[in-house]
């Protein structure tokens, strides 16, 4: 076995953990009843309402390339054609109104959120998570979708997730709103500070929400309707290589030990902070001077230190809250065990197949430590 199929099977691995215990008891029609919901301290009972559908959209959007890739006839293809089966009923009993399972997408504003990640895996797997689908599922997935256009979005990266759910609509061949698109395309704009990195709304944070949402989120809305306006299609070359320099910032940001600073809000979504990195890989748009193998070896380095982390996973295999272990403090007054199930954003790349430069190459160092081990580099530049 070859470094880079070593690691890819690190991943499958990975993958396989988040995976089973949240599409294996969907599928069932006993997500509600076996998920465990553990509340970060700071947080509120009525989170329960919303965390099973956070579980699902979060998880889904992470391994939905994956789930798209052709049968080969490898056992790799085989275990996806089994999750592929899960994610299929998954989507029936998250959507149909008499399921036991039926999901949240009405109630309070977090639903939002949660469809709108569900909605992205669907775009990135469309072969996968909606062509195959029956009628009654397709129905019940436009019903579900829609119905959170009652939200009203705040003037935040909030208003990303109205316009993914409608990309999606386009997609299904649906009505959709090109106003909610054209408005968060827009603000965001607006929003933009430089140097790679977007306000979330007005103000800068300093957090990961250009990787957890915004960016991930622009590409693929450019990706989908970005040639249907000339407004929009002026947009999407500064978008990209907005990209591509956030890339580059997050690449630089893991230290040779695999660790990245736990700055901001939201850590308890682990190494969801790379989506960003994760998706341009994905793309084969990495910024100037990364290699896909320095990429690969960067961020598996960085998922050995949190997925291996003691208390990560409570005794029936579902994620805890904590950055690097169990640590409940960590999460916000939002977080609860189906928001963590962003972490599943950095698999990305295994949507790529395992002859692809990502996986083939041999192992590099990555940025960080070429630095510390005294290797010549060029010079950073903004853009």
């Amino acid at each position: 076995m070859t470094p880079g199929s070593a690691d890819r099977e690190y991943w499958l691995d990975v993958l396989t953990r988040l995976t089973e215990p949240v599409l294996t008891n969907l599928a069932e029609g006993r997500l509600r009843q076996r998920m465990p919901v553990e509340i970060a301290p700071a947080g509120r009972p009525e989170r329960r309402d919303y965390t099973h559908l956070e579980a699902v959209g979060r998880l889904l959007t992470g391994i939905a390339p994956w789930l798209e890739l052709a049968d080969d006839g490898s056992p790799e293809a085989e275990r996806r054609r089994r999750h592929t089966e899960l994610a299929r009923r998954g989507l029936h009993a998250a959507t149909d109104p008499a399921s036991p399972d039926f999901l949240n997408f009405a109630r309070g504003r977090q639903p939002l959120v949660d469809a709108a990640f569900l909605a992205h895996a669907i775009v990135r797997a469309p072969g996968t998570l909606w062509e195959p689908l029956d009628t009654g599922t397709r129905r019940d997935v436009v019903a579900a979708l829609k119905a959170t256009r009652a939200i009203e979005p705040p003037l935040s990266n909030w208003l990303m997730f109205s316009a993914m759910i409608e990309v999606a609509l386009s997609m299904m061949g649906e009505d959709w709103n090109r106003t909610r698109v054209d408005f968060a395309l827009r603000q965001h704009e607006l929003w933009y500070k430089g140097d790679g990195v977007y306000g979330d709304g007005q103000p800068f944070h300093w957090d990961y929400y250009n990787s957890f949402v915004i960016q991930p989120m622009l590409l693929d809305v450019m990706r989908l309707v970005g040639s249907t306006t000339p407004e929009w299609q002026a947009q999407r070359a500064p978008i990209l290589a907005r990209a591509r320099r956030y890339a580059a910032i997050q690449e630089r940001l893991i230290s040779p030990e695999g660790t990245f600073p736990p700055i901001g809000r939201s850590l308890a979504y682990r190494f969801g902070a790379f989506q960003l990195l994760a998706q341009m890989a994905l793309r084969h748009e990495l910024p100037e001077g990364v290699s896909p193998a320095q990429v690969r070896s960067a961020l598996t380095a960085v998922m050995r230190r949190m997925i291996e982390a003691p208390g990560t996973f409570d005794a029936d295999g579902w994620l805890t809250v904590g950055f690097c272990g169990h640590q409940p403090h960590i999460g916000e007054g939002y977080i609860s065990t189906g928001s963590l199930y962003l972490c599943s954003a950095v698999l990305l790349p295994l949507g790529l197949p395992p002859t692809d430069e990502f996986w083939s190459a041999p192992p590099a160092d990555w940025t960080a430590r070429k630095a510390w081990s005294g290797q010549d580099l060029p010079a950073d530049h903004a853009i």
